[in-house]
């Protein structure tokens, strides 16, 4: 059998992402598609809007084969890690394609990405820039390129992780279709996972955006995961660890860790917290990022060591995803993991575990532990 792989979020899965899955099996013929699929977080550091399991059983019922599990300290990154980290786990299930979505799929990506080993580091020393303003002010001036949308990012990111880790598969981007990724509004059948989202938390009739699983399991939501709700955590953690030991959890640098810490005792609400946080050099995204590795605990060297031992976590199958992974279970090189025990818990996937129990603040369905993945029967 042949594969397709696909590196998704799914938050929440929609008919754009049907699309997507659909129009992939079909252009490359493949026989199964996997996606792997960030946990319950996503890589700009916020709560999904369905938990992992959920989210996994909706893509399975719509012709997912295999659902892998993008571990958090890939999931929660920025583009060039997070597509580094999807790419590991998509060559380790020995796909042969890898179909995503852009904006400009007519773009040559390999030449952008050999155009970035032409930049000249000391561009990159304004502190009062981002990094990504930084990059596209070189990208723009010597290619006539800017990377502003973000399955644009995504797509570079792939090119590049691939040319820097000499992986053999074929990439093919496809061009998105109808809502822009961070539209706010439905206009049709195909909108933005923030669309839907945003529609969610206003009540509105979103039916017509999703199929079926995705519409029953967004009725019993009571409320939207959202920081709001974690923040008393994150506050807490702010304002009682030393900030010397704050200075330890990943992503903290520049010594951000007193600019946090100062606006925590301040805050009473996340909103006004990561307003007071924010500066010219930090996104919204990489603050949010932080915050979420903060709130976990997370540091710099688990982070590394996590990095340095990769893992296939299979959180749900078909009939024929389980035939696939009889098939290439001989010459996996990565751990495939089923269900998580004691040991792993506390060993390997603590990381995740940590990270699913800080969502179940939102759900009382364990994450991790004793799971056992969803299969899919075929349809008869």
């Amino acid at each position: 059998m042949h594969a397709v792989g696909l590196v998704t979020e799914y938050n929440p899965f929609h008919n754009g992402h049907l699309y997507h899955l659909t129009t992939a099996k079909r252009q490359t013929g493949a026989d199964v598609v996997v996606a792997v699929m960030s946990g319950n977080f996503t890589q700009r550091g916020e709560p999904t809007i369905l938990d992992k399991w959920t989210r996994a059983q909706a893509a399975l019922a719509n012709g997912v084969d295999l659902v892998v599990e993008l571990p958090v300290f890939h999931a929660v990154q920025p583009a060039h890690r997070f597509a580094a980290g999807a790419l590991q786990l998509l060559d380790a299930l020995q796909v042969e394609q890898i179909v995503f979505g852009a904006e400009h799929p007519e773009w040559d990506f390999d030449q952008l990405v050999a155009a970035e080993a032409q930049f000249d580091p000391q561009e990159f020393h304004d502190y009062h820039a981002t990094y990504a303003s930084q990059f596209n002010a070189q990208l723009a001036a010597q290619t006539g390129y800017s990377l502003t949308d973000p399955n644009d990012i995504l797509a570079f990111s792939y090119y590049k992780a691939r040319h820097e880790a000499g992986y053999q598969f074929d990439l093919q981007p496809m061009q998105r279709i109808a809502n822009y990724y961070h539209q706010q509004t439905i206009t049709g059948t195909i909108a933005s996972a923030s669309a839907i989202r945003q529609a969610v938390q206003t009540k509105q009739a979103i039916d017509d955006t999703v199929p079926e699983a995705t519409a029953a399991a967004l009725a019993q939501l009571i409320n939207v995961p959202d920081w709001d709700t974690l923040y008393p955590i994150l506050r807490n953690q702010l304002i009682q660890t030393p900030v010397q030991q704050l200075a330890q959890y990943y992503q903290m640098g520049e010594g951000i860790e007193y600019r946090m810490q100062a606006a925590a005792e301040r805050s009473l609400t996340f909103a006004d917290f990561i307003k007071q946080v924010k500066t010219k050099r930090y996104t919204y995204a990489y603050l949010t990022r932080l915050c979420l590795y903060v709130t976990l605990g997370i540091t710099k060297s688990e982070v590394a060591n996590a990095v340095a031992n990769p893992y296939l976590h299979v959180l749900g199958f078909s009939d024929q995803g389980q035939a696939y992974l009889s098939q290439i279970k001989k010459t996996v090189t990565l751990p495939l993991i089923v269900k998580v025990d004691q040991d792993l818990k506390a060993g390997m996937l603590k990381l995740d575990y940590r990270a699913g129990k800080l969502y179940q603040m939102f759900t009382p369905v364990e994450q991790d532990l004793k799971h056992a993945p969803i299969r899919r029967l075929s349809r008869k």
